[in-house]
């Protein structure tokens, strides 16, 4: 019965992290990181790329259900993979190197713009 008790807060953080992917196309992670953070014993250093191990596969459901839909324009998705393929991988390699504190504010920054020009719209 425990074990089944300590399941729920991870079946309810990864409902509202696919449902965060599904709706906005990306955002599962802010869910996931800091919830894994919370739950679990992952230390900081595997934080992100366990939850990379959990979003990519949700954001290939997200993919594949917008694609059944038809609501898919992959002719303009194509031309930002390869920019979007070397930024990952210059952050997959970077990423230890860079303080997880400096990679919080950047990552605050970047959602204060994003807030900023979604209000402003």
């Amino acid at each position: 019965m425990e074990k089944r008790r300590k399941r729920w807060p991870a079946v309810l953080c990864g409902l509202v992290a696919g449902a965060t992917n599904g709706l906005f196309g990306a955002g599962g992670g802010m869910v996931l990181a800091p919830t894994l953070q919370t739950l679990t014993d992952v230390d900081e250093d595997s934080l992100f790329p366990t939850t990379l191990a959990i979003i990519i596969p949700l954001c290939m459901v997200s993919l594949t259900v917008y694609g059944l839909r038809g609501d898919l324009p992959w002719q303009a998705a194509w031309p930002y993979l390869i920019g979007s393929a070397a930024g990952g991988t210059l952050a997959g390699f970077m990423g230890r190197r860079i303080p997880t504190l400096w990679l919080h504010r950047i990552l605050g920054v970047i959602l204060l713009l994003g807030a900023l020009r979604a209000f402003t719209r």
